[in-house]
């Protein structure tokens, strides 16, 4: 089952990364896919601002991985549009079940690398409004599936 919000401000954003927050669990993993500048990012710091993540938040896209230890759980950052779709030389599979969050961008990219339960968030810019995002929620697994009919 898929669920759609319309996100009008980067604050919906937020406040949607800090409700799936409050239902968080060790070793979740969360895929964002969208076209540049679509709310990913936004969302990884309102998911981090949630978890007390203290370190400022930016797009990993030449680290390629950022390890935030210092919140409720370690926040693992992953931008994999660089890889080409392959991210053997990574280990990006590791961090799987690390204990941690696990947030993906540009995770359709590396699609076959995905775990099979995780939660796919698809931002679409809206043609109407450039403020405003369409999102798409997906849950993969039954964790996922009870986490968006607890917060959606």
């Amino acid at each position: 089952m898929n669920y759609k919000i319309t996100s009008t401000s980067e604050m919906d954003t937020i406040e949607l990364a800090q409700n799936i927050e409050s239902e968080k669990f060790p070793n979740m993993v969360i895929c964002l896919i969208g076209d540049l500048g679509s709310g990913k990012t936004i969302f990884t710091k309102g998911l981090a601002a949630s978890l007390e993540v203290k370190e400022e938040i930016t797009s990993p896209t030449f680290n390629i991985i950022k390890e935030y230890t210092s919140g409720e759980l370690p926040l693992y950052h992953m931008d994999v549009y660089r890889l080409d779709g392959n991210p053997n030389d990574i280990g990006i599979e590791d961090y799987y079940d690390k204990g941690g969050i696990t947030v993906i961008e540009w995770a359709d990219m590396i699609r076959d690398y995905l775990p099979e339960d995780r939660l796919e968030i698809k931002f679409r810019l809206s043609s109407e409004d450039e403020d405003t995002r369409i999102i798409t929620i997906t849950p993969y697994g039954s964790k996922y599936e009870e986490l968006c009919e607890a917060i959606l």
